[in-house]
């Protein structure tokens, strides 16, 4: 299987592009903190699923898709931590794409333990 044909691959790009957006109004200060460990974050979804992809068995995929699940994780605390230092105030554009692209990362991730 190839990384670019997958649904959640398309999405977590889209993520990337979303995270980048909404941490350029970030202030000057965060440049280190915050808005780096976003952005890393967001960058390690769509690279882990394609490293997982080029893997020789779908266990090891399911691993870096594990490895996906937990930068997405740390992506929920980081826009939760800039939403309550009032860097974000509008989060429902945001929260679609994140739940749906959870969504996708799961159904990936179990369609792999299945084969």
């Amino acid at each position: 299987m190839h990384h670019r044909d997958l649904e959640v691959y398309k999405k977590s790009i889209d993520l990337v592009e979303q995270i980048y957006n909404l941490t350029f109004s970030f202030p000057k200060e965060e440049t280190f903190g915050l808005t780096a460990q976003l952005r890393r974050a967001a960058i390690s979804i769509p690279s882990n699923i394609a490293e997982g992809c080029a893997r020789f068995s779908n266990k090891e995929t399911a691993n870096f898709v594990n490895i996906a699940c937990g930068s997405l994780a740390e992506i929920e605390t980081q826009i939760e931590i800039a939403q309550r230092l009032g860097y974000i105030e509008d989060l429902v554009d945001f929260n679609e794409k994140f739940n749906n692209l959870k969504s996708l990362l799961l159904g990936f991730k179990k369609h792999l333990i299945k084969q």
